[in-house]
């Protein structure tokens, strides 16, 4: 008799369900953690922070212990040999429990943002919901090498949140957030720009001799995420060095522009008093 994750086309979560549901326990946990310790370690920042940034802050916790977390878990299988072998449908015990952990963390951010939706907005179930579609799938089993070398792309994450905390602590445009952003913006290029469309690449050199075999709605579903995340991970690059260059070069051109400025005002009033009293 088949089970319910054979009939979803899930079979192998069969042994990891628990694991899942433990994950997204553990992030409502994190929170409740986070609202216990966050006043002792910041009591001049967090209890001032009202409505939905205090709640902003309590997500940024969780989503920083799952980014470090998850690619921590995620990197041997980089070098799995039961992966390596075959890329494609290939499985491991250890994989499925790494992408529980993680589709845990995804189903937590969607029920999450759905009980939230009015202060954060239909964008962020959208969101939980396509990273949650994405990683189930991998315990058809189906892509379970490369769902670890997208998890990669997580390494940006704990610097991003960091820049964030900092904003909320007081220390906008000190040189430890720059330190921050310039260290944010490599690892956010050399994770998500260079290695990410390097193994989308990859992703499907290996997927086309084996793509008869693969479901249409796979393919669909799986082409259409690829283009999006890597267009995502363009566009919020060019987006996050035009936030990085407002905040810190433009304030240093204009502190280098006032000596000019002051003299300029100091000619005008000199050249007005002149003609002063010269009328007089």
């Amino acid at each position: 008799m088949a089970s319910i994750f054979d009939t979803l086309g899930v079979s192998a979560l069969e042994h990891h369900w628990t694991t899942l549901l433990y994950s997204a326990l553990a992030c409502s946990v994190i929170v409740q953690l986070s609202q216990a310790i966050s006043p002792l370690l910041f009591p001049e920042t967090y209890p001032k922070l009202l409505g939905t940034k205090k709640l902003n802050w309590d997500v940024h916790v969780v989503s920083t212990v799952h980014a470090v977390s998850i690619v921590l878990l995620s990197a041997p299988l980089l070098w799995n040999e039961a992966l390596l072998q075959n890329k494609i449908f290939g499985y491991d015990f250890y994989g499925g429990q790494v992408y529980a952990v993680a589709c845990g963390y995804f189903l937590w951010d969607t029920l999450h943002s759905i009980r939230h939706i009015k202060e954060f907005g239909v964008g962020f179930v959208f969101h939980g919901l396509c990273s949650f579609s994405v990683f189930i799938f991998s315990f058809r089993p189906f892509l379970q090498y490369y769902g670890s070398v997208f998890l990669m792309f997580e390494l940006s994450t704990p610097f991003l949140n960091i820049h964030w905390f900092m904003d909320k602590l007081g220390m906008t445009g000190t040189i430890y957030q720059l330190i921050n952003g310039i260290v944010l913006l490599s690892v956010f290029f050399a994770a998500r720009i260079v290695f990410g469309l390097y193994m989308s690449y990859q992703t499907y050199l290996n997927v086309m001799p084996v793509i008869s075999q693969i479901p249409w709605h796979l393919i669909v579903i799986y082409s259409a995420a690829n283009v999006v995340l890597n267009t995502l991970n363009l566009f919020w690059f060019y987006k996050m060095v035009e936030s990085l260059m407002r905040r810190f070069v433009t304030p240093n051109k204009k502190r280098s522009q006032q000596p000019q400025q002051d003299q300029k005002e100091k000619e005008v009033t000199f050249s007005v008093n002149e003609k002063n009293k010269q009328t007089q």
